[in-house]
């Protein structure tokens, strides 16, 4: 796995996090109670919704472009595979955005995953600060 499954994850999560931008629109626009839901704009359940959304077609977007960079450079780059893992595991934060609201689940997802995407773009960073192009010397 050096990219390919960064790839197919991240646009099956942003389809996901996309079809979940339906339910918002429904929630603020159709559904029963509607007002109450455009009321808790900044608070609540409204707000922590809208960033599940947000960071989860982030976060699909990211494993996208991580996982292209990655196939493309696998060859030159060490430390591919762990990469590769950290880029997927970040996507436990939206999903432990979801887990909160619906489930009441404690945060630790959210954290666990936020650490394991951000550890996966500065390795990459780093990576690619160190990289040594044939043209180069």
């Amino acid at each position: 796995m050096n990219g390919k499954n960064n790839i197919a994850i991240g646009f099956l999560t942003m389809g996901l996090f996309m079809a979940y931008g339906f339910l918002l629109i429904y929630l603020r626009d159709f559904a029963p109670g509607k007002e109450e839901w455009i009321n808790s704009y900044s608070i609540g359940k409204h707000f922590e919704s809208r960033l599940a959304h947000v960071h989860g077609n982030l976060f699909g977007f990211l494993n996208i472009l991580i996982g292209y960079l990655l196939l493309h450079f696998r060859d030159k780059l060490k430390n591919v595979k762990t990469i590769s893992w950290l880029a997927m595991a970040g996507l436990l934060m939206p999903i432990g955005i979801i887990t909160e609201i619906y489930l009441g689940l404690p945060p630790a997802l959210v954290l666990i995953g936020a650490i394991a995407m951000t550890a996966s773009v500065i390795w990459l960073g780093f990576s690619f600060i160190n990289l040594k192009l044939n043209n180069e010397k």
